[in-house]
């Protein structure tokens, strides 16, 4: 009869199938909620999965838990003596509980689980030192293992209502949380009602809808989870998808497309206009100013007196212009007693004679003399 397997060869084979570091194992049990018994298993904790064999000795599992699909994990009797622990670990499709009868392993179970489910070890974990320093090092040795299990930083939060840009990424997602959800869709339920958010636990999304009852509006939250196959939607009877925008699609069906997806509608411009020519940068052309152009003057000066307008026989003419001055006035006086002996002049040409008259003259040394004139009436003035 073959005898059994020396413990380190099985040792070996396990590492071989699995290619994960071991962290702890040790015996449990372990039983689903549709089950009633528990069964008993030997597990070992290796890497972030948890692999169950039905007895120390075989080399390859039976079954295997991802704890990084994990919802939650609670605990019963966590420090009650003599009563077993029970851990409920809640995945995306079923619901699993693991028992431990010794209080003491059980807490050391539950240190290891714990940090790998959170990242981080428990802040009320009650644990020797050297437990605790084991745990350190399993949390350092995973990180470096699988840097994408470190929780993710959420994307840098977008300005108020801003869809956020990524690839089949649905219109309705905004980086808000459950409560900021809710007051979206009760203050502006004219722009939808489904909002879909990041939620709490990394890598995971939540869903965020206002829906119509007999009662009134209700708020609803579900959580969907993201998955290696896709996005699991948590509900009695869970629902895989492969996209978020799945995830959409699959509530407006379920709700008889009555449910909006939440969109901010945007501005939009309702004008074309023309680019402008290329010269549009010239300044303008400058205007030229009216000009007037100057008054020529004659280099020669006028002597000529200004011309005098003729008066009226018998009427003395004075200047329209009382101010002016001596010489003008000297002038037109001037020009009036020259008129007057023309006047006079004139009526004694004109005198009708036909006889000779003698004229007496008298010459510079002062000798008279006299002589005969005859004048006619046919004189022509020059």
């Amino acid at each position: 009869m073959e005898g059994r397997p020396h413990p380190r060869a099985v040792h070996r084979r396990r590492e071989t199938i699995t290619a994960l570091p071991l962290y702890h194992y040790g015996n449990l049990q372990k039983k689903t909620i549709k089950e009633q018994d528990f069964r008993n298993f030997y597990g070992e904790l290796r890497g972030s999965t948890l692999f169950l064999y039905n007895n120390v000795s075989q080399d390859t599992y039976s079954e295997r838990l991802d704890l990084g699909l994990i919802k939650s994990m609670n605990m019963e009797s966590p420090y009650k003596k003599k009563v077993p622990t029970i851990f409920t670990l809640s995945f995306p499709l079923e619901e699993v509980q693991l028992k431990v009868d010794n209080v003491d392993t059980g807490a050391e179970w539950r240190g290891y689980l714990m940090t790998l489910v959170n990242k981080e070890i428990p802040s009320d974990l009650q644990m020797l030192p050297g437990q605790k320093m084991k745990l350190e090092e399993m949390l350092v040795q995973e990180k470096k293992r699988n840097p994408q299990l470190q929780r993710p930083a959420l994307p840098p939060r977008p300005g108020f209502l801003q869809t956020k840009d990524i690839p089949d990424m649905p219109a309705c997602y905004f980086d808000v949380t459950r409560q900021e959800a809710e007051k979206l869709l009760s203050e502006n339920p004219e722009h939808g009602d489904i909002i879909l958010r990041p939620s709490t636990m990394p890598k995971n999304y939540a869903l965020t809808l206002r829906q119509k009852t007999d009662r009134g509006h209700v708020l609803k939250n579900y959580r969907v989870t993201s998955t290696s196959t896709g996005f699991v939607i948590e509900l009695e009877t869970p629902m895989t998808v492969r996209s978020l925008n799945d995830v959409l699609k699959y509530f407006l069906e379920k709700t008889e497309y009555r449910l909006r997806p939440y969109v901010v509608a945007q501005p939009y411009d309702t004008r074309i206009v023309a680019p402008p020519p290329k010269c549009a940068n010239m300044p303008p052309p400058a205007v030229p100013k009216a000009q007037v152009a100057p008054m020529q003057r004659s280099q020669s000066k006028d002597k000529r007196l200004p011309p005098v307008l003729k008066p009226d026989e018998g009427e003395y003419v004075l200047p329209e212009d009382p101010m002016m001055d001596d010489q003008l006035m000297k002038k037109a006086q001037v020009a009036d007693e020259l008129q007057a002996i023309l006047q006079k002049r004139k009526e004694n040409l004109y005198m009708e004679t036909g006889k000779d008259q003698d004229c007496t003259y008298q010459n510079e040394e002062g000798e008279k003399f006299k002589s005969k004139v005859q004048w006619t009436t046919n004189v022509s003035m020059p």
